[in-house]
This record gives structure tokens, sequence and C-alpha cells, in this order.
């Protein structure tokens, strides 16, 4: 059984996420600021905070709650996201700062929270996208998203490797098109050959194991374009 954090579960990919690590018996901490879906699910294994990641002051809803009942986490999943989809001369330099907070200043923020209860042997997992990747074919609109989510890339590979003699592993899940609404936010009216329920099912198994193979490393996982 492992303790399991995971952000961005109110709907797609984090809320299957969250539901297949508790039917498998795993204990789920799930931050989201809307909290009404997995509630309404109401399963044993699953706490759900209502979480603003972009407030410290949230994050320490995490902490309190760790100190209270786990103690030490063994995966850290990073899901949250937000996309803005415009024409770069539309872009304001306030979207890409909301874009840039969840994508990468949050996720610097809580792992740096949560670093003092990760041991030797935990995961922590970056759910990236294609678009992240240098030389991936790129969209219009999408300019801030994938910036944002290339540095998200960036940092992990860093945190790899200043963390590597503690035995925390850090990877990156570079996605590629997914039925969920982000989806339809970015390419609207297609349709993704892969469920947010079966992205998930390959998520929890690379959480899970994929640090015995991995660390530091971005892993492309993508059938098609987008």
């Amino acid at each position: 059984m492992k303790n399991v954090i995971i952000t961005g579960t109110s709907r797609g990919i984090g809320f299957e996420l969250a539901k297949q690590f508790a039917n498998s018996g795993h204990q789920v901490l799930a931050l989201s600021r809307n909290t009404k879906p997995l509630q309404e699910f109401n399963h044993k294994n699953i706490i759900a905070l209502s979480v603003d990641l972009s407030s410290e002051e949230d994050n320490q809803k995490a902490i309190t709650f760790i100190k209270s009942n786990w103690k030490h986490v063994d995966i850290l999943i990073h899901n949250a996201g937000k996309l803005i989809n415009k024409p770069f001369t539309a872009i304001t330099s306030n979207d890409f700062l909301d874009v840039y907070t969840v994508n990468v200043f949050a996720v610097a923020a809580l792992t740096k929270s949560i670093l003092p209860f990760l041991q030797k042997g935990s995961h922590v997992v970056t759910i990236s996208s294609m678009g992240g990747i240098q030389g991936s074919l790129k969209f219009p609109g999408l300019a801030a998203y994938s910036s944002a989510k290339g540095a998200a890339i960036t940092l992990t590979e860093v945190l790899a490797e200043e963390y590597k003699e503690e035995g925390i592993s850090f990877n990156v899940l570079a996605l590629g098109a997914v039925q969920t609404e982000m989806l339809e936010e970015a390419f609207p009216g297609y349709q993704a050959p892969t469920t947010a329920a079966e992205m998930a099912n390959y998520i929890v198994g690379f959480s899970l194991t994929g640090n015995q193979f991995y660390n530091g490393k971005a892993l492309q996982v993508s059938s098609t374009n987008p």
C-alpha cells in the first residue's frame, strides 16, 4: 500500500488516477480546488482537500494532513494543468503568468513542501505534454501552455540530479492526445484515441514501478499528432 498525492483531481486523468489508486488499495490525498466529484465518489481510501495550488497557504493543508496521518509520501503526481488557447499576439503577460503558475511554479512549490516527507524509493511524476518536448510538432495558439510544459520537463531533470543521492526519483510523462476537457479546449472537435481512464491506468503503473528504471527522464506517451 502506497501513500499517493495527486493534483488536479476534479476531472479527466486526475479523477481517474484517484479512483484507480484507491480501488487498488492505496491511500490517496487528492488536491484540487473542486472536491465535489471525488466527495460524491466517496471512497474510503481517498481524502479530497480543496487546494488552490498557487497559494502557499493552501499547500499547508496538505502538509498538515501528512504530518497528522501519513508521516511519509511514496508517490507525488503533478497532474494539475492550465491551458490557454489564443493567438500569440492575443496572449497577455497575465495569461502567461496564469499558465506558468499552475504548470511550473505550483509544481516547484508543492514539491518543495513535500520533500521532507519523501524518502528513498519515493517517486515524483509530473504530467507534461508532447507540446513541451523539444523538436516535437507544435500547434498555433499554445505558446504559453507548450512553453510552460517544456519548463516543467527541465525542472524535473534538475531535481532528479539534485536529489539522486537521497534515492528520490523524478520523471515526466509527456502525454499526447487524451480525450479530456483540456484536449477539447486545445483542439475543439478532435477525437483522441485514448480515454482518460486508459491513460490513468498507464500512469498508475508507471508511478508504482517506473522509478526502478528511470530517473530524470521525459517519456513520450503518444501514438498520434496532436
